[in-house]
């Protein structure tokens, strides 16, 4: 099938297919000493494809009517949604059309983590120890730095 022929069936269903495929969803925690609790929790989701292929992220983000197109790494592009606003548009978007694989259990985390930092629980110690965990179980399961800090290990050892 040819792009432009992709292009012509841009829909829900063909975009749960395409993310099932090359989206992720990723929840980073960095260090923010200006934070309350000193760490910065920054959900995002990209969706990769070569550059030879960039005009079906542009019609994917012209679809939703937001995000960024930028240099991924090397020869690929991706499509990066961070705003917290869009990405509660993504996550309806989502709830209403479920993704089919795995991703689906990555996308209901990261779902649960837009919940909990729009209930400000990201600026509690409690909170973020909650959010990195589910942060872990995501993709890969690489640990949060957070999660691997002194200060974090102290501050459960002293609890």
């Amino acid at each position: 099938m040819s792009a432009g022929n992709q292009q012509e069936r841009l829909d829900a269903l063909w975009i749960v297919g395409f993310v099932d495929g090359e989206g992720c969803f990723h929840v980073g925690i960095n260090r923010q000493p200006a934070m309350s609790v000193g760490w910065q929790v920054l959900p995002e989701f990209r969706l990769v494809q070569h550059q030879r292929d960039e005009q079906i992220l542009d019609k994917v983000k012209e679809y939703f009517g937001f995000g960024r197109v930028v240099v991924n790494h090397g020869d690929r592009k991706e499509w990066r949604v961070r705003r917290l606003q869009d990405l509660q548009v993504l996550c309806a978007f989502f709830r209403k059309h479920p993704l089919r694989t795995k991703k689906q259990f990555d996308f209901e985390l990261f779902d649960r983590v837009l919940d909990m930092m729009q209930r400000k629980d990201h600026l509690t110690n409690g909170g973020l120890d909650t959010i990195a965990k589910l942060a872990r179980q995501m993709n890969t399961k690489v640990n949060p730095k957070y999660l691997e800090s002194s200060e974090t290990i102290r501050r459960k050892h002293s609890s």
